[in-house]
């Protein structure tokens, strides 16, 4: 345990600066959970922001009536209280001090019961069938209920905590002793010795023997109030949060967070934030119907708790892993913070609705126009060069003092004639954008005066998440104009001032057609796993980076389809019959040119029949002469003495100035290799045999197959696309670089007249015809 909270203490400091973590730490050692003066200040800041949720040490926990109960309102939701144990107890085991507040001791009371009554009943009927009568649980007196279901819930919980090794203790309490001097003192030094001997305090309220009731506000002197009237178990929480100088209070309802209006109304909407700012702009709905709270009373008690330095979130205890979930930094349940800037920040959600909107304004312009939008945008990356240099300028420095390795600083930095290049693609896109959304790519005559179009028109709103290149956004912004998507761009913070002026003048470009909000950056700090979760708001992802970023957008995304390739292990072979020039050439650039690009070459294949020969020397000369380290394949460890040390596997990217070599007895062998060991991505045969060059081409099944040129020219900029979004290896949809047309679906349109199915049944009176029409 001390070695848990060691780490946890570890990874607050590394986790901070060093101002930030001397702010939060400021309070010196954790206070008594009790002070003689009752300080109403704040014991420490609050977390402004959903990711320093993780460093939250101390935490209290309280779960609503509607969470634990089940629907009927006798007995308990096992299953979905054992998840909120396990939870608890993770974060408890993790070193964290949870205090648990809980509902649950009348239904499961009621329950109790019921069974008896049902029993005793069945009895009386038995002895005298005149004298039955029919039971209604309803009627069961909730104090003999609570009275019944304490010790039972108590049970559960002990035995449910056992399993993974946490102790708890029960703490009865009623309103009177929140307002009681010495009875208030006993129960926080209670709490207080219970957290130190590592013991898990589970508090609820003694609704045997308490009536409802309402406490007084106790202001004292000058008007400061010294607590919060207790109506329920949030405010019960509040005042315990505030006390014990909590980290973090957890409020578990059954609705999802916070709603501008009730949620089962048109147009409520879910606030992920809650400033003071907001307490005019919602309307509440009825109370709980099982608990005595309604979702007034949650945002009275979690504003109270904020005021007193504990940061809250209102969630869905029915929402799987929600306690964790929110302590890992996601975007879960009604965030209270005072964080007013951050708050005033346009959500997320809100820029996706606009991105659908901006796509149907895009959608609805001539391609002349989005041409001259994509034009101007061109322009601008000339005209604004010192403007966007100077940004750049920034995240160089800083990426420079923090230690950013030098093929990520390459790729980070801009300079004129990177932006003429980039110019110069976009002039390309612009050229093609006239002939791409609204094509007609098929006509039929179904039957007389009833045609069918089938026509190219956007995919909707797509996520572009990239790295450290800020080239990449006037790229992708150019591609989703020219194709009239929305988008919404997510890019590494090492490039956050490249990528806001940049971003600048992509508003500019598209404010000339009154589309500025068609594309955004999301600048704000939400994990990318909130991004992948918005399927109602997002119909692509497109990730443009490293096998790791790729592979972890692919793995995370369960229901918005991913764009993209996690790997890029190429190959170049070196067939028997290939021009030793030119073998030379086409594999140093594939190696050499960019090595850390995802179409560099990783592995080099050459035919056995040419280790007799220069090649094979030669190769491994110039790729020595070059820098590069070379492994072994195992075919070729067999056959030298003393060569490279041998590969870990064949099938790996390194991204690097590395590379395999291994040796294939025949073509046939080469095409199986790469398929085997290769990942779709480009491939390239060195032949001056036109038969073999066929056969390569027609056999390996990648996105991009080359014959006498560089790996290399995989690439939109290269292929005339003017730029990609990204290169794909998937086999639905698009593959190789992705430009424009990539980004297009397609929809059919029927025109007709009166025509009715029933009227080509049997007898109808009409034909089908199904007869193909030229393209207009």
């Amino acid at each position: 345990m001390l070695q848990n909270s060691f780490k946890l203490a570890q990874s607050l400091r590394n986790g901070f600066s060093r101002n930030a973590w001397r702010a939060f730490s400021s309070h010196g050692p954790r206070q008594p959970l009790v002070s003689p003066e009752r300080r109403l200040e704040k014991a420490h800041p609050t977390f402004t922001e959903r990711s320093q949720l993780k460093y939250a040490r101390r935490l209290v926990v309280k779960l609503g009536s509607a969470v634990i109960t089940r629907e009927d309102n006798h007995g308990l939701a096992l299953g979905r209280l054992a998840s909120i144990v396990e939870q608890v107890a993770e974060c408890h085991l993790e070193g964290r001090e949870v205090m648990m507040v809980t509902s649950g001791a009348v239904a499961f009371g009621k329950q109790k019961l019921a069974q008896e009554l049902l029993m005793s009943l069945s009895m009386r009927e038995t002895l005298n069938p005149k004298d039955s009568k029919e039971f209604d649980g309803a009627t069961l007196e909730p104090r003999a209920a609570a009275a019944v279901g304490q010790s039972g819930l108590m049970s559960l919980y002990d035995a449910m905590f056992a399993q993974y090794g946490v102790k708890i203790a029960q703490v009865l309490v009623t309103k009177p002793d929140f307002y009681n001097e010495e009875t208030r003192n006993n129960l926080f030094c209670t709490l207080s010795e219970l957290i130190s001997l590592n013991i898990v305090p589970i508090i609820n309220t003694n609704d045997a023997v308490s009536p409802p009731m309402f406490i007084r506000d106790d202001e004292p002197a000058g008007g400061a109030r010294r607590g919060i009237p207790i109506k329920d178990n949030d405010s019960l929480s509040a005042m315990l949060a505030a006390e014990v100088q909590a980290d973090l209070l957890i409020l578990m309802s059954d609705v999802d967070g916070i709603y501008n209006k009730p949620p089962w109304e048109d147009g409520a909407k879910l606030m992920h934030t809650y400033t003071s700012d907001d307490s005019n702009s919602i309307e509440f709905g009825k109370k709980s119907k099982v608990g005595t709270g309604g979702m007034d009373s949650k945002v009275k008690a979690a504003t109270w708790a904020l005021d007193r330095g504990v940061s809250v979130v209102i969630c869905n205890g029915m929402q799987e892993k929600a306690i964790k979930t929110i302590i890992g930094g996601r975007k879960v349940g009604t965030f209270f913070t005072e964080a007013t800037e951050s708050a005033n920040a346009v959500p997320v959600e809100v820029m996706a609705e606009n991105a659908r909107t901006g796509s149907r304004q895009m959608q609805a312009l001539t391609p002349a126009q989005r041409a001259s939008a994509v034009n101007t945008l061109a322009d601008l990356l000339l005209s604004r060069e010192k403007f966007i240099l100077d940004a750049n300028a920034k995240d160089l420095a800083e990426a420079q003092k923090s230690g950013l390795a030098k093929p990520l600083l390459s790729r980070l930095s801009l300079n004129p004639a990177k932006l003429k290049n980039l110019s110069v693609g976009l002039k390309q896109i612009a050229e093609d954008s006239h002939k791409n959304v609204g094509r007609v790519l098929r006509r039929t005559r179904l039957a007389d005066q009833l045609e069918l179009k089938q026509v190219s028109v956007p995919i909707g709103v797509l996520l572009v998440i990239f790295e450290s290149r800020p080239d990449s956004l006037p790229q992708v912004a150019a591609l989703a104009m020219a194709s009239a998507n929305g988008l919404l761009l997510k890019g590494g913070k090492e490039a956050a001032h490249s990528n806001k002026a940049l971003m600048e003048l992509v508003k500019e470009a598209l404010a000339t057609v009154g589309a500025e909000h068609a594309v955004s950056l999301v600048s704000t700090r939400e994990e990318i796993s909130d991004l992948l979760s918005m399927e109602n708001h997002i119909d692509l992802i497109i990730p443009r980076g490293s096998s790791d970023l790729v592979r972890s957008i692919q793995q995370q995304s369960l229901h918005i389809p991913v764009l993209g390739h996690a790997e890029g292990v190429c190959h170049v072979y070196i067939d028997r019959d290939a021009d030793l020039e030119k073998a030379l050439r086409i594999a140093r650039d594939a190696k050499c040119d960019y090595p850390a690009a995802c179409n560099a070459m990783e592995t080099l294949l050459i035919h056995e029949d040419l280790m007799s020969g220069a090649i094979f020397g030669d190769v491994c000369n110039m790729l020595k002469r070059e820098g590069v380290k070379i492994y072994a394949g195992p075919r070729l460890n067999q056959q030298l003495t003393f060569g490279p040390p041998a590969a870990k596997s064949l099938k790996h990217e390194y991204g690097a100035l590395e590379c395999c070599i291994e040796v294939v007895p025949s073509l046939d062998e080469a095409i199986n290799h790469i398929h085997t060991y290769g990942s779709s991505h480009t491939d390239v045969i060195v032949t001056e045999n036109d038969a073999a060059a066929k056969q390569f081409l027609g056999s390996v099944d990648s996105a991009c197959v080359f014959h006498n040129a560089s790996s290399r020219f995989a690439d939109g900029f290269r292929f005339g696309l003017g730029a990609e979004v990204g290169i794909s290896t998937a086999r639905i949809h698009a593959r190789g670089p992705v430009g424009v047309e990539g980004l297009l679906t397609t929809k059919w349109i029927l025109e007709g007249q009166d025509h009715a199915a029933a009227d080509f049944a049997e007898g109808g009176g009409r034909t089908w015809l199904h007869e193909t029409l030229p393209l207009d």
